[in-house]
This record gives C-alpha cells, sequence and structure tokens, in this order.
C-alpha cells in the first residue's frame, strides 16, 4: 500500500501521541516498522509527544526490613569437630638477582627460564641454572613461582548458614 495524505495524517498523530513505530506500523496495516521509521525521517518529525516507553522512576521505595530469626531450641550440640590446621604460608619473596647466564639463543632443555631484568633493554636474562623435578625453574625459582595451596576451610554450620542465607 502506498501513502495516502489520510495515512500520513494518521502516521503524524500517532507519532505525535508518543507510539513506537512498530505500533504505528500495526495500526496502519500493511506497512513495516522500517517504512514508518523511513516516512517519519522524510517527513522530518523528530519531536514527540511523549516518550514511547515510560521513564524509570528515579526513587525507588525502600524494601521492607526483615524480621531477624528466631532463635530455634535445637538438639543439645555435640563437640566441635577438630578443624584443620592450616600451615602457615610462606611470604613470597623478591630477591634482586644479579644478570642470569642464559639469553634467548642460549637456553638449553633443562636451564631455569626464570627471566631477570626488563625484556625490553639489551640486559635481560634468563637465570640459566639446572632446573628441578618439576616444572621450567631451578629449585630457588619454583619456591617463588609455585605457592602451596591454602587449606580450605572445613564446612562447618555457621559457614552452611551464611551460605544459605544468600538464597533465602
Amino acid at each position: 500500500m502506498g501513502w495516502t495524505d489520510e495515512r500520513v495524517e494518521m502516521l503524524k498523530k500517532l507519532w505525535q501521541d508518543g507510539l513506537s513505530a512498530s505500533q504505528i506500523a500495526k495500526q496502519l496495516g500493511g506497512v513495516t516498522r522500517n517504512a514508518v521509521i523511513g516516512k517519519v525521517h522524510r517527513l522530518g518529525l523528530s519531536g514527540r509527544a511523549a516518550p514511547s516507553k515510560p521513564a524509570r522512576p528515579v526513587f525507588k521505595a525502600p524494601r521492607p526490613a526483615r524480621a531477624a530469626p528466631q532463635p530455634v531450641a535445637a538438639a543439645p550440640r555435640r563437640a566441635p569437630e577438630p578443624a584443620v590446621i592450616a600451615q602457615p604460608m610462606q611470604v613470597a619473596r623478591y630477591v634482586e638477582e644479579a644478570p642470569g647466564s642464559a639469553t634467548v639463543l642460549t637456553l638449553g632443555a633443562h636451564m631455569c627460564k626464570w627471566p631477570i631484568g626488563d625484556p625490553a633493554q639489551d640486559s635481560f636474562t634468563f637465570c640459566g641454572r639446572r632446573t628441578g623435578e618439576i616444572g621450567p625453574y631451578c629449585h630457588e625459582h619454583s619456591e617463588v613461582a609455585y605457592q602451596p595451596a591454602a587449606a580450605k576451610k572445613r564446612a562447618g554450620p555457621k559457614e552452611l548458614a551464611r551460605s544459605l542465607r544468600r538464597y533465602i
């Protein structure tokens, strides 16, 4: 269908009323949303009386406060289980290192690949000492690179209650 004078007037009225292009296309029938948008631009219609979507409220009403949970009489408590004793965590140490003995060109398969210095400078080298049993680093650099995993906390009743509170 073409754009008759009546349909153009209806389009102008609906556009000024704040309807979206999809809503106008449905009311007019026989045109698509894109056809409505194109005609609006060709007619130079830009201002609207009201936005097609209502503005979001700036202020939200506060939620009502939750009632504090009432203590429930529980069965006699058992003696607490001994907690896992965590090993004291080793602090990573930083050592000012002298330039290593290996460069990118001289680095071998069983040489420590710990970088020393700034890669952007000519003085950049690698440690070059013999590697340990595990990994690409010597014993000293392995201690810095591979920190022991922290001991997991035992999931006791307090931890369980705290995690369940998130879902209630």
